[in-house]
């Protein structure tokens, strides 16, 4: 039986057919630049060479596929994504999965927060992810079933109104705030989700994604959730922990962890978070990180068919 299993993260950046229209102040990709990123994100997707792989800002879950066809590992994986809601008044980027292993289930998105989230989160859908996070049941070696979760929360961006702009500090630190409002409110509402479906199903669970934030930062710790390995049995188990903080090869000469270079500051902010199923520590154990790897070389070459995020790979050894 396969003792690893290899998860990743890639926000592959505004992955769309040539000539689609995503924003106002972006200019669509002509055809030779299309042909220059699909081909690039595939040798990224090959290098990789991850069982299970969550991807950001996919605006056309076609161009993905097509992506994948220029592959030489993962023609065959199985593909869950969702395009856009055609009737919506601006394109948005969505989430996407592919697996090397099999589903036990139909893949399901979360567009809407839970009930008892409080909807004030400034936000023009106040009550909605702004990409809705993705839910597959994943079956590993032996026939266990994981629940894989591929996230992306509300970006740093100011989130400007009515037409205003940076110029005045107090507007773009109100802009700034708005944002942040934001992404605490999806962090809240992706908790929420993740406590009841970690309790309900009593199976392990992995998420991955761009969390637009530090492992460290308060968004993140609330994904991640209340408890450690001293808490009550019950109180671990809507636990995560950050991959990064528990792999048992803590190298920190050899893993160069950043996933974003921001003006001049490097910064992870794609993270893999796990259940105490994968904790070494934990009485539940049924396996545990090896190590964790950033492939971020492309971030400082700054070609312009590349990502603008480095990919997170974590390596999982199952327990016999």
């Amino acid at each position: 039986m396969q003792q690893e299993i290899r998860f990743a993260t890639f926000n592959v950046c505004n992955l769309a057919p040539a000539g689609a229209k995503l924003y106002d102040n972006l200019t669509p990709l002509s055809e030779e630049e299309y042909e220059a990123k699909a081909n690039w994100t595939a040798q990224q997707i090959d290098g990789l060479d991850a069982d299970v792989i969550g991807f950001q800002e996919i605006f056309s879950q076609a161009a993905l596929l097509d992506v994948l066809s220029r592959t030489r590992k993962y023609r065959e994986a199985t593909h869950a994504g969702f395009d856009p809601d055609p009737s919506a008044e601006r394109l948005t980027p969505n989430v996407a999965l592919v697996s090397r292993l099999p589903l036990a289930a139909a893949p399901e998105i979360y567009a809407n927060f839970p009930e008892d989230v409080p909807c004030d989160s400034g936000s023009p859908d106040s009550d909605r992810f702004a990409r809705a996070p993705l839910h597959a049941q994943v079956v590993m070696p032996g026939g266990r079933v994981v629940d894989v979760i591929v996230v992306h929360l509300k970006s740093r961006r100011p989130d400007y109104r009515h037409g205003d702009n940076g110029e005045d500090p107090l507007v773009y630190a109100m802009a700034s705030l708005r944002s942040l409002v934001w992404r605490g409110t999806e962090a809240v509402a992706l908790r929420v989700l993740l406590s009841k479906m970690m309790r309900e199903s009593r199976r392990p669970c992995i998420v991955l994604g761009d969390f637009n934030d530090t492992a460290d930062a308060v968004t993140t710790t609330i994904v991640l959730g209340n408890g450690n390995m001293q808490s009550s049995g019950e109180e671990r188990r809507g636990r995560l922990f950050d991959a990064n903080q528990i792999q048992l090869r803590q190298d920190h000469l050899r893993h160069i962890g950043y996933t974003s270079i921001h003006e001049g500051h490097y910064s992870t902010i794609d993270h893999v978070l796990v259940s105490e199923e994968f904790n070494r520590e934990s009485p539940r154990a049924i396996g545990e990180v090896v190590d964790v790897s950033y492939f971020n070389d492309h971030l400082r070459q700054e070609r312009p068919e590349a990502s603008d995020h480095g990919q997170v790979l974590v390596r999982l050894r199952l327990f016999n």
